[in-house]
């Protein structure tokens, strides 16, 4: 049997075939259709399965990441959106935190709400934040607001009623009432898309959902068709911003949930593929033809946050974006990539990206249409890239494209084309670098502690100069880089994660009570799960909660005990909770009470872990030389060697300048460093700079 997995990204579509017999993996990359995005799905796998004889029925698992969520909330091409919510409360959207993200900018951009003013409605009802009614929901005022929505084309409508993650009758009863009048308008409740404190941030999660609710029903149920017609019978699974899976229904019920999905199997991928090499500490660099993504693993295990901003109107500002309460794993885009265009500001300087060529019409050398210079056409005038085998030979670059669009930038500043075309390289290096320090830099470390595992279709072309950059002495390149995500979905385990708000102080806690709602949440979690894998799948459960000092506006999540939970569990979670307070804070306030606001469960299951074993195909017969090309590193022209990586045995070692070519990128090996090939098919590259002493401590270990 065997399993499919399909990456959309801004550029490539990338597919991968894995064969749980065997081990062995095949790829292809297929440009993305952005107007359709099942279509370049369904050509990719056409396309794969005649190249390489697969025989569709024998695919028993297909997984499924895709950005077409994100891209609908940062372009705005979601659904006409409506919002119902309590009287008084129409413009919490507009009124958010009541605070500037930047405190001095008098023209400040702020994130415009997913939903006009037009189109947000109130109802007559009222709850207590412990849920008991204070006025009752008005049915009249319920389908008078309906009915004025459906009236302007509203397609799907958030409900969010003041506090409602503590009694959610109102907002249930609402939908009841609104399903039998206008029973072709999609739903989405506050209650069951985000049940926890914070009033803007729920609504905001809650709309996000309904903007993309109809999107994601017409996609998934469209695809699902096109891969039945392909002769796939296979269940379709759908990868989550967590690094989980999930079955198609849930999807469809919550899509926000799949926002960051596609950079989410990279970060697992990393963590797969740095454990062939023992590393537990990476930072997973993914650059793709769109955006680079920077994911920090940390003793193994990507970290996961349940806050997410989508749509920044700056895009490393916090508090810029619209809040999302979502669980993700924690990483940063970087509007850099292989289509990322290069021009002069006003100031004259050069600057890469963000704006991209995107896949339509993509960089000038892709020849179909593109004018502009960008980092794929600086790339290829510089050497690193062979234009008859881009992209597995699936595509043909031109040279004079890419002459004549970097060329047009290089009259402007006098400079001739290979010195452009380094520019480009250079600029687009120190804006991936200079994100990557403040994100590391955020999150407590030092990215001289890590090794860079480098991933996607330009991660090995610019890994090693970004490790330059940052000071890290190691890079680490896995097999089949260029589809290393759409490889992460493999990885991936089936995941729920389920939060409830209690507010309730830690003294004086019915634990019995706390227990039965852990518990409560746990088995909505199970049947998630058992609808994705079957009932006899073995589950992994873990508890946490938001905590915080009593007077505190803002919490810590707090990994807590198994449980069952009696009197002797308080001083177990206190002690966990002003530990992790110290580690983030360095001290504690001068405050005995604790409270826990919200409590959280993570269930996965059928973890592929252990089981995805890709084989490293290496072919024994011939030279793994195949020809010799000149390069620039900065303004330094050299004559590297072009080598094949499936002829590249364990045990081999290159020394730079060289250039390692496989089927879906290019690995680039500078001046002065060594690269070696490991059994488990990784190649390690060594640069020449000194690792800190952590990271010696840890290599000793």
């Amino acid at each position: 049997m065997s399993a499919l997995a399909i990456d959309i990204g801004g550029t490539f579509t990338d597919i991968v075939h894995y064969d749980d017999a065997s081990g062995r993996f095949v790829a292809h990359k297929e440009l993305t259709t952005p107007s359709d995005p099942a279509h370049g799905v369904v050509a990719g796998i056409g396309h794969l399965f005649a190249a390489e004889g697969i025989d569709a029925a024998k695919v028993n698992r297909v997984v499924h990441a895709t950005t077409l969520f994100t891209n609908a909330l940062i372009e705005r091409r979601g659904a006409v959106t409506g919002l119902l919510t309590t009287q008084g409360f129409r413009d919490t959207l507009e009124i958010g935190h009541e605070r500037k993200y930047e405190l001095y900018d008098l023209h400040l951009p702020l994130p415009q709400p997913l939903v006009r003013r037009a189109l947000r409605l109130e109802a007559l009802e009222r709850l207590a934040p412990d849920g008991t009614v204070e006025i009752p929901l008005d049915e009249a005022s319920v389908l008078a607001a309906a009915d004025a929505l459906v009236a302007k084309e509203v397609k799907s409508l958030a409900i969010c009623f003041l506090h409602s993650y503590a009694n959610p009758a109102h907002e249930r009863a609402a939908a009841r009432l609104i399903a039998e009048r206008h029973p072709g308008l999609i739903l989405s409740l506050s209650s069951d898309v985000s049940p926890q404190i914070r009033e803007f941030d729920r609504s905001s999660t809650t709309v996000a959902n309904a903007y993309v609710k109809p999107l994601a029903e017409k996609y998934l149920n469209r695809l699902s068709g096109d891969l039945a017609g392909l002769g796939i019978a296979a269940p379709l699974f759908m990868m989550l911003s967590n690094g989980g899976l999930t079955h198609v229904d849930e999807a469809k019920r919550v899509p926000i949930q799949l926002l960051e999905s596609g950079p989410a199997a990279g970060a697992l991928s990393a963590a797969f593929f740095g454990q062939r090499s023992g590393k537990r500490d990476l930072l997973a660099f993914d650059l793709g033809g769109t955006t680079a993504k920077l994911a920090l693993v940390h003793g193994g295990e990507p970290l996961v946050v349940h806050k997410f901003e989508a749509g920044r109107e700056r895009r490393f500002t916090t508090g810029s974006g619209l809040p999302l309460n979502i669980s993700t794993i924690e990483l940063i885009e970087i509007g850099a990539g292989g289509g990322s265009i290069a021009a002069h500001d006003a100031l004259g300087l050069l600057k890469v990206g963000p704006r991209s060529a995107g896949s339509v019409p993509g960089p000038a050398c892709y020849a179909r249409g593109g004018t502009e210079p960008t980092v794929t056409d600086g790339n290829l005038l510089l050497g690193y890239l062979d234009a008859d085998t881009f992209a597995g030979g699936t595509m043909k670059l031109s040279t004079q494209a890419a002459e004549t669009a970097v060329g047009g930038l290089a009259a402007q500043t006098g400079l001739d084309l290979s010195r452009t075309a380094s520019g480009i390289h250079a600029v687009v290096n120190e804006t991936m670098a200079a994100a990557a320090r403040i994100h590391v830099a955020e999150q407590g470390h030092d990215p001289r502690d890590f090794a860079l595992l480098v991933t996607g279709g330009g991660g090995p072309l610019h890994g090693c100069e970004l490790a330059r950059r940052l000071g890290i002495s190691q890079v680490i390149c896995p097999p089949g880089a260029g589809v290393a995500s759409a490889l992460g979905l493999l990885l991936a385990p089936a995941r729920v994660d389920r939060v409830a708000t209690v507010t309730r102080r830690l003294d004086g806690l019915d634990w019995a009570a706390l227990d039965a709602e852990y518990a409560g949440l746990e088995a909505e979690a199970r049947a998630v799960i058992g609808a994705t894998l079957g009932a006899t799948a073995a589950l992994a459960i873990r508890r946490s909660a938001d905590l915080r000092f009593v007077g505190q506006g803002y919490e810590l999540i707090t990994e807590l005990p198994a449980g069952p939970y009696g009197p002797g569990t308080e001083a177990a979670i206190r002690a966990a909770f002003e530990t992790g307070y110290e580690r983030v804070f360095s001290r504690r306030p001068a405050v005995a009470a604790v409270e826990i606001i919200n409590i959280r469960v993570s269930v996965t299951g059928g973890t592929a872990e252990g089981v995805l074993d890709p084989e490293v195909p290496v072919t024994t017969q011939g030279a793994a030389q195949t020809g010799t090309r000149q390069v620039c590193f900065g303004d330094t022209p050299y004559s590297a060697p072009v080598l094949d990586r499936r002829r590249l045995p364990a045990g081999s070692e290159v020394m730079g300048p060289a250039i390692i070519e496989e089927a879906m990128s290019t690995l680039l090996i500078p001046p002065g460093a060594r690269a070696q090939v490991e059994a488990g098919g990784n190649i390690v590259i060594h640069l020449a700079q000194p690792a800190t002493a952590g990271a010696r401590e840890r290599e000793a270990v």
